[in-house]
């Protein structure tokens, strides 16, 4: 089965605009954005790595300032919003296959065993004594 990776692979005529808690409806209305700005374009850059990762960081900035200052949770779930959109946005941008991946990434992670940290819970490869380099996400 050929999986869709692109802005083109995704566009349809029949986009849903009503949430139905599907996937596909997700990335085809993030396909319809990214094809209405031609984000896809050199000179828009809005497929430069780069480019998204900043905008990835100022969005985390926002929902962290949401969260820490105490706004409505009205602004901090519009924030995480915005998160997803990107994140969604990152995967046509370099045609991956983020349902897959996702789901490889949670079988993989479901064997490990969480560890506490001084702030909380982690579920990591990583060992005390290991250097960084030597384990995978």
């Amino acid at each position: 089965m050929n999986r869709k990776v692109s802005v083109d692979d995704w566009i349809s005529s029949d986009v849903s605009v009503n949430p139905d808690g599907s996937w596909h409806t997700m990335m085809e209305r993030v396909a319809q954005f990214h094809h209405k700005h031609s984000f896809q374009s050199p000179e828009n850059n809005g497929h430069d790595m780069g480019y998204r990762l900043a905008l990835t960081v100022e969005e985390l900035g926002e929902l962290s300032a949401a969260i820490t200052k105490g706004k409505p949770q009205s602004e901090a779930s519009e924030e995480l919003a915005d998160l997803l959109i990107l994140i969604l946005g990152h995967s046509l941008a370099m045609k991956v296959d983020l349902e897959s991946e996702f789901h490889k990434k949670m079988d993989k992670i479901m064997k490990r065993d969480s560890k506490k940290g001084g702030l909380g819970i982690r579920v990591t490869e990583y060992r005390e004594g290991q250097d960084s380099t030597s384990f995978s996400s």
